[in-house]
């Protein structure tokens, strides 16, 4: 039967990595695929405990309809945090919780695209960001980067030429896929040029918390004197991926089109969860368990790039993140990384390939390995079995 689907449908593609995911599935597979948060490190028991205590104090509000802009108590907990990142005068009025911060990429999208607009972003980017853009039929400029972040001629040069350019799309800290990290300067840099242009900047920041060497640097927000920068945040990477809580950080008037968006969509965070996560907050020490993270990650990626550096070719890029949950390689130009993928499911190990996070096209020599799922034993066997596949190619 032939169904009518919307138009914009005929943008929207299945996820590279959730495809990788599906293949993955078997348990003799090393997926370095998904950037996933080691299960182990999830606090179950706390959260047992804290479940019990909502449901006894407050069972009825726990599971009773709530505002749409979430519960204020864990809103202001959220800005207690962003304070710690430079962004002042704020309070929870500029917070909305939504379904993970891939929701508030979603709104985004609804809030500010009409078809044919332009969304400036990183080369490469994010793929679940690129994937909800394109549903709103835009178009992309994408800015090559070096180790300090997006390349600010380049960027201005883009503005210039596409005046239908609604919002530029950042990840500032430890970039996915790449893992690299603006420079402060460039930050400040960014904020200036979007005011200079009078556009949007979507800051998308979910790793930030996860450094592994030095000072948390302020966010692109910090720097944002006219309301124009929308700060995406999430609990995915220091809590749980499954309870499902982002949240987005803005100017009253802007954050009010997302809330209409919102109630529009879902209506609001699942009441349970919100007060879940508060209390766990409220009763446990957060910061303690962001440094077990840490630690855990931090010894993952170092074993990582020291087996890719015994068993890789010299001629193999390797970019080593100071944070985050990537590490992001680059082959010489004749190395195909989707060929390579299908070589190394053979030895049952999976990677995501690079091409899909470049919304324009190239990348085909690049890829993405995620370490912060696997334990030690899985990073040197899958390593090594992907230093024989890159060997036999």
């Amino acid at each position: 039967m032939a169904f009518k689907f919307a138009s914009r449908m005929d943008t929207v593609k299945a996820s590279t990595i959730r495809e990788i995911l599906k293949l993955t599935e078997k348990p003799e597979v090393i997926s370095f695929g998904g950037g996933m948060p080691a299960p182990e490190l999830f606090p179950i028991e706390e959260l047992k405990e804290v479940t019990l205590s909502v449901l006894d104090s407050a069972g009825q509000k726990a599971l009773q309809y709530a505002p749409t802009d979430g519960y204020p108590p864990l809103r202001e907990k959220i800005v207690e945090r962003l304070n710690r990142l430079g962004i002042e005068g704020i309070d929870k009025n500029n917070i909305l919780l939504t379904s993970g911060s891939q929701q508030g990429l979603d709104f985004s999208g609804k809030v500010f695209l009409d078809p044919g607009d332009v969304v400036i972003c990183e080369k490469p980017s994010y793929l679940g960001a690129i994937n909800a853009f394109k549903a709103y039929q835009c178009k992309f400029a994408d800015i090559p980067m070096d180790d300090g972040g997006m390349i600010m001629e380049d960027l201005e040069k883009a503005l210039m030429d596409n005046p239908r350019v609604k919002y530029i799309y950042v990840i500032p800290d430890f970039q996915n896929p790449t893992g690299k990290t603006w420079s402060v300067g460039r930050r400040k840099e960014l904020v200036d040029m979007a005011n200079r242009y009078d556009t949007i900047i979507i800051e998308d920041n979910p790793y930030y918390e996860l450094r592994y060497e030095g000072e948390i640097p302020p966010a692109v927000k910090s720097f944002d004197t006219e309301g124009r920068v929308v700060f995406l945040g999430t609990f995915s990477k220091t809590f749980s991926p499954g309870l499902r809580m982002g949240w987005v950080c803005a100017n009253e008037e802007i954050l009010m089109k997302y809330n209409l968006i919102k109630q529009g969509s879902d209506l609001q965070v699942n009441t349970l969860t919100q007060m879940q996560l508060n209390t766990y907050i409220e009763t446990y020490d957060f910061d303690a368990r962001i440094e077990e993270i840490k630690k855990v990650y931090r010894h993952r990626r170092d074993l990582m790039v020291q087996m890719m550096k015994e068993n890789f070719p010299e001629d193999v890029k390797i970019f080593v993140p100071e944070g985050g949950l990537f590490v992001w390689l680059e082959f010489p130009e004749n190395v195909n990384t989707t060929q390579l993928m299908l070589k190394a499911l053979e030895k049952n190990v999976a990677f995501v390939p690079g091409d899909p996070f470049y919304p324009n096209g190239g990348g085909e020599n690049t890829c993405r390995f995620s370490f912060s799922n696997m334990p030690d034993e899985k990073i040197i066997e899958g390593i090594r079995r992907m230093g024989e596949v890159i060997k036999e190619m």
